[in-house]
């Protein structure tokens, strides 16, 4: 039997060769792609089997956002409700592991972690793998199906967007170039696109009475998990208000119970680390360290804490992918709030901070003689990986920017739709994760103790629909974009929504919608939906339970 070129590529294992940097040419291309994520790639590929002109714009030289960036623990909650293009990934990340050529520090048969409630290969796809392996499958896809691909190149802000009659037309990037389009793609983290547009945006939570939910806002009462032990002082000396708060610790919070707040969930790096001799490059002490920072991780683990504060999921290759976990850890709380609608230089400035801020996380844990024996001898077994992020030093280049503009659009998804009081009739995919979101501040409580606030984690109910309608802007502000990745959510529900997979699912829906309405001349919100629903199921997309 003949296998598939794609199949062939993943099973010789190749080199990885990056799709080339195209110039922009001067014509018009039916769908414009800004974004080199797991979705801008999932809806360029829709873009070619739907026989349209396309470009991925990538803000970043490396391509496939969080997915190629650490986050290798496939957070999907129900494994059955991914399909189309996102779970042909998943299956193309099966097949990459099927050659012995990819098992370089482990015997695959030693590999056999089982991880958000699913097997890590169950025969047809696999849900966990190294970014490596993740880039790998991208770029082969971008280079199998012609994608052209400008790299490092980023929208002018605010400014950059041309618009004529309810339309964008072309959008101008740094480097001078001038990219027009038919149709537009935000397949961006931050929505940089749909701003520049003049769509509307919120960033930081509703209050719960925006849309008479009980999530969102202030959340003091949820502070359960990731929260610090008891009686950890917030104060420079313990138990002593003059000197001072420690650093991170905000002295305006925590703010009203449910009400409107402007601060955006911490960020991290989700490292990729690993334990094995050969390929294990340890952490050093960054520059500029200051001890000041870790006060709080010290004083917590005085106060009883006897674990690692972090996960260590096993990925392949004696890997992890490690991620926030307990009261004081990768997350940097309070240092993302500037970041949605910071300047390129600032979010920069951002990443480096959330660097800093982890590299001496790692080096305490390994080092510091506060930190328990048993936490420090573990620790100290870790590092970065050799052959993983070369051109950053073993550090991923892309931040977790877990939430940053959120669209209002012409219909908003909520906690209601979550938890199944309103359904959504026009289906363009399924979510199916808790309602999820990390703490977003630490303040003084009233006895001068360190809190967390803002983590929530409220699940219990299953797979729903995500309405079309929250991934287009309202008629009136933009009629030819869909923003897939700052859809049109609550806080709450976008905590929800925001897993990779789902991402992947909705840009190749935002596409075929796309391409409906370039055929027949009509606005995005006029796309007939009966239409679009059976191409969705003739892709293989997962549009009910």
């Amino acid at each position: 039997m003949r296998l598939p070129t794609l199949l062939l590529l993943l099973i010789c294992c190749p080199p990885i060769t990056a799709a080339p940097t195209t110039p922009a040419p001067s014509h018009t291309y039916d769908i414009v792609v800004y974004g080199g994520t797991s979705g801008g790639i999932a809806a360029a590929v829709a873009a070619r089997r739907h026989g349209k002109s396309v470009v991925l714009i990538a803000p970043d030289r490396r391509i496939g956002g969080l997915t190629t960036n650490g986050l290798g623990l496939t957070d999907i909650g129900n494994k059955h409700v991914v399909g189309g293009i996102a779970l042909e990934f998943y299956q193309a990340i099966h097949q990459y592991y099927q050659s012995p050529d990819a098992w370089r520090q482990q015997r695959a048969d030693d590999y056999n972690y089982t991880g958000q409630g699913v097997k890590q290969s169950d025969g047809r796809a696999m849900w966990t793998f190294e970014p490596s392996a993740a880039l790998a499958v991208y770029e082969q896809w971008l280079a199998r199906d012609g994608v052209p691909v400008l790299r490092d190149e980023r929208l002018v802000r605010p400014d950059g967007v041309e618009k004529s009659g309810g339309r964008i037309r072309s959008i101008r990037l740094e480097s001078g170039a001038v990219v027009s389009g038919r149709a537009f793609i935000d397949a961006t983290y931050e929505g940089d696109l749909l701003a520049a547009a003049g769509v509307t945006y919120i960033v930081g939570r509703e209050a719960n009475a925006t849309y008479d939910e009980t999530l969102n806002g202030v959340q003091t009462s949820h502070a359960v998990k990731h929260q610090l032990l008891p009686d950890v002082s917030a104060y420079v000396k313990p138990g002593d208000p003059a000197s001072g708060l420690l650093p991170g610790v905000d002295p305006t919070g925590p703010g009203d119970e449910g009400a409107r707040d402007h601060r955006v969930q911490a960020y991290c790096y989700r490292m990729c680390l690993t334990n094995h001799p050969d390929n294990r490059v340890p952490v050093a002490k960054p520059a500029g360290f200051e001890p000041a920072t870790y006060e709080l991780l010290l004083r917590n683990f005085e106060a009883g804490l006897a674990k690692a504060p972090l996960t260590l999921s096993p990925m392949p290759n004696h890997k992890t992918d490690s991620n926030n976990n307990t009261g004081v850890s990768t997350d940097f709380i309070g240092h993302s709030y500037d970041y949605p609608e910071a300047s390129y230089d600032r979010r920069d400035e951002i990443r480096r901070e959330h660097l800093a801020y982890q590299q001496g996380l790692m080096w305490v844990l390994a080092n510091d003689p506060r930190v328990p024996d048993k936490v420090r001898s573990q620790m100290s077994q870790w590092g970065v990986c050799r052959d993983e992020f070369t051109d950053t030093e073993g550090w991923p280049p892309e931040l977790y920017v877990r939430e940053a503009r959120r669209m209002v659009g012409a219909t908003v998804m909520t906690q209601h739709h979550c938890q199944g009081r309103e359904v959504a009739r026009d289906s363009v995919g399924m979510a199916a994760y808790t309602m999820d979101s990390h703490n977003v501040q630490r303040y003084a409580d009233a006895n001068g103790h360190a809190r967390n606030e803002g983590d929530v984690q409220v699940g219990g109910f299953p797979p729903y629909p995500i309405s079309y309608r929250a991934l287009v802007p309202k008629q009136q502000e933009c009629t030819n974009l869909w923003a897939p990745f700052c859809l049109s959510a609550s806080h709450i529900a976008f905590g929800s929504i925001r897993m990779e997979p789902v991402f992947m699912v909705l840009s190749q829906s935002s596409v075929a919608a796309a391409s409906i309405a370039i055929d027949r001349d009509v606005d995005a919100l006029a796309v007939p939906y009966a239409e679009l629903e059976q191409v969705l199921l003739d892709e293989q997309q997962v549009l009910t339970r």
